[in-house]
């Protein structure tokens, strides 16, 4: 299967409440990962993580879909136009 190039950008409101379900959730597709940053902004009580990843659309729509349905996590994902084998 064709896979692409995505980066996934998340932004947690509240991490104390979703950082586990997130982190469990990111876990289990570490097949697909190639890279994680977080930056935590502690005084607002909020997260920003972008993860990129390797793996076909099916692999990163449900990443994302999965992150997208944790409350209090907003998820954005630009995946790349070109496929590689």
């Amino acid at each position: 299967m064709k896979k692409r190039i995505a980066v996934i950008g998340a932004v947690l409101e509240e991490p104390r409440r979703s950082q586990m379900e997130f982190n469990q959730i990111v876990s289990n597709y570490k097949h697909i990962i190639r890279g994680r940053m977080g930056i935590p902004f502690n005084e607002e009580d909020m997260s920003v993580i972008s993860i990129t990843v390797l793996g076909t659309l099916d692999e990163i729509n449900s990443l994302t879909g999965k992150l997208g349905n944790i409350e209090g996590v907003t998820v954005k994902t630009s995946i790349s136009r070109k496929e590689l084998d």
